[in-house]
């Protein structure tokens, strides 16, 4: 496992440096999904990253999340070095670490609601049966769904679903979430409620990655980045996506 050398107090929660992802192509060579990313979040913070579809979003969560590997470059989180780990390690750590909120929310369609938040708890075999419960419950309070929590996915909205999604993110208590396009098949106040619970769970000390196209709901992140074929192309620090490029 390579960690990063700079005392963790000292560094970002999460970094990037020159990431790279080059896909081969049928005709020979490749094409760059990512192309020498470099970004830094603190530990506590609110970063939306804004582009198009096949601008790099995914590329970008498959990098960070360890469900693919870069070309080149490296990825750092709370000093780890995701992209050198072994495949048994990125599942230890996965389970550990990250919670993801998809845009189709994937719930198990079979399971209630709060066994679907439980699920994360078993497969990484975090807490005892009765506190996997315990806690499946508490989190479903959190988000709201506390008086649904026995129906199954289909028997609720898609909103709620994805309050369930956010939960069953957290089920594991990791430090950071990265949401994909969450609130991409919601309405306009549906994902206005689950905005401000991305903002309540930053507030408690969350570290939170939003990659979205929804140009409104990039702009109001404390920081917004668009991501442009694989490159970052320009920041604003205060909320706002800027027209400048970056060189």
């Amino acid at each position: 496992m390579i960690r990063n050398e700079t005392p963790l107090d000292k560094q970002p929660f999460l970094e990037l440096r020159d990431l790279t992802k080059i896909y081969p192509t049928p005709g020979g060579g490749g094409q760059a999904a990512l192309d020498k990313i470099n970004l830094q979040v603190q530990r506590g913070e609110l970063v939306a990253i804004m582009g198009k579809s096949g601008s790099g979003k995914s590329t970008l969560l498959n990098m960070v999340s360890g469900i693919d590997r870069p070309t080149s470059g490296e990825v750092y989180v709370n000093g780890v070095g995701v992209h050198a780990l072994a495949e048994r390690e990125l599942t230890e750590w996965r389970g550990r670490n990250l919670g993801i909120v998809f845009q189709f929310f994937q719930l198990m369609p079979t399971l209630t609601l709060v066994e679907n938040i439980i699920l994360p708890m078993e497969l990484n075999r975090n807490y005892s049966p009765t506190d996997r419960r315990r806690r499946a419950l508490r989190l479903c309070e959190m988000v709201g769904m506390d008086a649904h929590h026995e129906r199954l996915p289909s028997m609720v909205s898609g909103g709620e679903q994805q309050r369930i999604a956010v939960a069953r993110a957290l089920a594991n208590d990791p430090p950071l979430i990265v949401a994909d396009e969450p609130t991409g098949n919601l309405d306009s106040t549906t994902a206005e409620a689950i905005f401000r619970l991305f903002e309540e769970l930053v507030e408690s000390g969350k570290t939170l990655l939003l990659l979205t196209h929804d140009h409104n709901l990039a702009r109001r992140a404390p920081r917004a980045f668009r991501i442009a074929d694989g490159r970052i192309v320009n920041e604003d620090g205060e909320g706002r996506l800027s027209v400048r490029e970056t060189p």
